[in-house]
């Protein structure tokens, strides 16, 4: 099996943290690029949630996890990826299994690595694992929390 991609969706969480060894062995074993991806709740989509949120104050609500994820994916980059030979960051804005689907064919991705549950994240990530699992054709490696 050919490995050039590796995907990792994140929340930041302990547990999508223990995807991190395996997701760097992978990279060192087979010279592939990793791609991390954070997936930001779309706030004017949820804006109900949100009471009477003016347009103004989602978007300053979005841009403020948007600062946030960046600050947090240099964190884990300078951490945990340095010795692996090519990371690159993404941050998208979505429904996550939508997002990884369309992020697996648009990066041409190998294999995604994904933890059974999250933790800090506004979405449930052994729902999204399982539908990710059912829409994709490429192998996906869960990781127990």
């Amino acid at each position: 099996m050919k490995i050039e991609r590796i995907l990792w969706p994140t929340d930041f969480s302990e547990n999508a943290s223990r995807a991190l060894p395996l997701v760097t062995s992978l990279a060192q074993q087979y010279g592939a690029e990793i791609h991390i991806l954070y997936i930001m709740k779309d706030y004017p989509a949820f804006g109900a949630r949100y009471g009477d949120a003016q347009p103004d104050e989602l978007e300053a609500m979005q841009q403020m996890e948007k600062d946030l994820a960046e600050k947090r994916l240099d964190e884990v980059c300078e951490k945990f990826l340095n010795e692996c030979p090519l990371y690159l960051r993404h941050s998208e804005v979505g429904d996550p299994p939508n997002i990884i689907e369309k992020f697996i064919k648009k990066h041409d991705i190998d294999i995604v690595v994904i933890p059974r549950r999250g933790g800090e994240s506004h979405f449930d990530f052994a729902a999204v694992a399982n539908q990710v699992i059912k829409c994709t054709t490429v192998p996906i490696v869960t990781v127990p929390a």
